[in-house]
């Protein structure tokens, strides 16, 4: 089969767009309890069906009593005790409530004195300060209140949103279902480790790098495997990989090269989208379907999977999820370094994020190999380098933590 004649390159923007809308038609409901919401993504707008605190409440150890009818001088019976987790008497006049930290302040009362502040003898309470009113109270929906809106439709939970949904009384939220994953990497010379490496044998890495990635988010691999250089081999494993998963992940053999066959093999069985990339590294990638599963074909060279898959297929595989924010947003820092003006790809550079002096810079890895899998270990996030652009000192460049894009 002949090659299509040569197009220009697809902007990142523009891939990313199409995988996005792509991935986000196919998002399928799912009811989980609050228990097993972390990470998963809302797709419906969440309010809050309490005030928290649900009742005016103390905020530390003391005694409740009513300020606005303190004298000075005056000596307090203490009438009740009020442990957190039980319900208290309105407070009789004149006289004060024994309380701790989180229980319900009692009908009459108007503030909690800390008991470092107080003279206890016997059942007799002296205060030795003024008291204002309201002093150590948490009020009733201080935090939150009844029919706030706290998480849109789109949203992905984080462990304290998790919280948030369980105060106000939620048990079981509508998500995005989380797709099936099926894995797999192209090569003759790759051999899984343990395995003794024969002449021209590497030890596969992209297996476990994407699988990582791919388990972070909370997803299954159902097939994990290495497909030997063949059309037919590489056929037999997307139709195999498409009656079991709802996306393949495929590195390596999505190049133009005749011991390549990937993109070859997805035209036979499937359809093809999108093929090579104005990015660097990562200009070798495809997109497409094989029969009901989503297909992402990523480079071979461990830092081009890498980053493709952190770029493209993680936002997408968020998108199936029900995500809806942009999910590469970086931070401004300004370029510890000077480069040439870039070409016509836009560039991700693996960096160091470093202090000079109280001010942030960003420094490039000086071997920016995309064959070179320890960049990415020694690296603490990437920055864009867009097409055509001279980098001096203090040039902002937008800076993407690894902290967020593989979380």
């Amino acid at each position: 089969m002949r090659d299509p004649a040569p197009l220009a390159l697809m902007p990142i923007e523009q891939a990313a767009e199409i995988l996005r809308t792509a991935c986000a038609g196919k998002v399928r409901p799912q009811w989980v309890s609050v228990e097993e919401a972390d990470g998963r993504v809302l797709l419906d707008d969440v309010y809050a069906a309490c005030d928290v605190p649900p009742w005016d409440n103390s905020a530390m150890d003391g005694y409740a009593l009513a300020a606005d009818q303190l004298h000075e001088g005056q000596a307090l019976a203490i009438s009740q005790r009020i442990p957190a987790g039980s319900a208290p008497r309105p407070l009789a006049p004149g006289t004060a409530a024994r309380i701790f930290t989180g229980a319900p302040l009692p009908e009459g009362a108007t503030a909690v004195v800390m008991q470092e502040n107080c003279d206890l003898l016997g059942d007799t309470l002296a205060v030795n300060q003024a008291v204002s009113c309201g002093e150590n109270v948490r009020r009733r929906g201080a935090d939150i209140r009844q029919g706030t809106l706290l998480f849109t439709a789109g949203h992905r939970l984080q462990p304290q949103d998790t919280g948030l949904l369980a105060a106000t009384g939620v048990v079981q939220i509508r998500v995005g279902r989380r797709p099936v994953v099926a894995l797999m990497t192209t090569g003759a010379e790759l051999v899984r480790p343990g395995a003794a490496l024969a002449a021209g044998q590497i030890y596969d890495s992209n297996l476990f790098v994407l699988g990582s990635l791919i388990r972070r988010l909370g997803l299954q691999v159902v097939v994990s495997e290495v497909v030997e250089d063949s059309l037919l081999a590489t056929e037999h494993a997307l139709r195999n990989a498409a009656s079991q998963a709802d996306v393949i992940v495929s590195s390596g053999g999505v190049s133009a090269g005749e011991e390549d066959h990937v993109r070859h093999a997805l035209e036979r069985c499937g359809q093809l989208d999108i093929w090579k990339l104005a990015l660097k590294p990562g200009k070798p990638f495809v997109f497409g379907s094989v029969e009901n599963s989503v297909f992402f074909g990523l480079p071979g060279n461990p830092v081009s999977s890498f980053v493709t898959f952190v770029l493209l297929v993680r936002p997408a595989l968020l998108a199936m999820m029900g995500a809806m924010a942009d999910l590469n947003l970086g931070v401004m820092v300004p370029a510890g370094f000077s480069r040439a003006r870039s070409g016509d790809r836009q560039e991700y550079l693996r960096v160091t994020l470093n202090d000079d002096g109280g001010a942030l810079r960003v420094l490039p890895l000086a071997d920016q190999s995309s064959g070179v899998l320890s960049s990415l270990s020694q690296a603490d996030g990437l920055a864009v380098i867009p097409p055509h652009t001279h980098v001096t000192p203090e040039t902002l460049l937008s800076f993407l933590s690894f902290d967020t894009l593989i979380s």
